[in-house]
């Protein structure tokens, strides 16, 4: 869904920082790999969201001796991340009163 991706890197950043190739690895680590992104909308997404001041970029050496550029949240993107987690809750609680009438109550 739109807008999704970048609350899933917000998300990801709460834990450290890290690079691309490990964010897109967590996120569908975590999602029972149900949620892949490839590079093609993982960077992009990456420096819109630097280019905001939501998240800081480095480049520095990998754990294999590779050079990686590592993201971390900023105090903005920690904001960003509560204020998007909650819309998506909203949105979530909504969907299921919607398509499951009868469990909720």
């Amino acid at each position: 869904m739109q807008g999704t991706l970048d609350l899933l890197i917000l998300r990801t950043l709460l834990f450290g920082p890290s690079h691309g190739h490990a964010i897109a690895k967590h996120v569908r680590t975590m999602s029972d790999d149900v949620l892949h992104r490839e590079t093609g909308s993982l960077y992009p997404a990456l420096h819109r969201l630097e280019e905001q001041g939501l998240i800081d970029a480095e480049w520095t050496t990998s754990d294999k001796g590779k050079r990686a550029k590592y993201y971390q949240l900023t105090k903005a993107g920690r904001k960003q991340l509560s204020k998007e987690q909650s819309k998506w809750e909203q949105l979530s609680a909504a969907m299921t009163r919607v398509l499951r009438p009868n469990s909720v109550k």
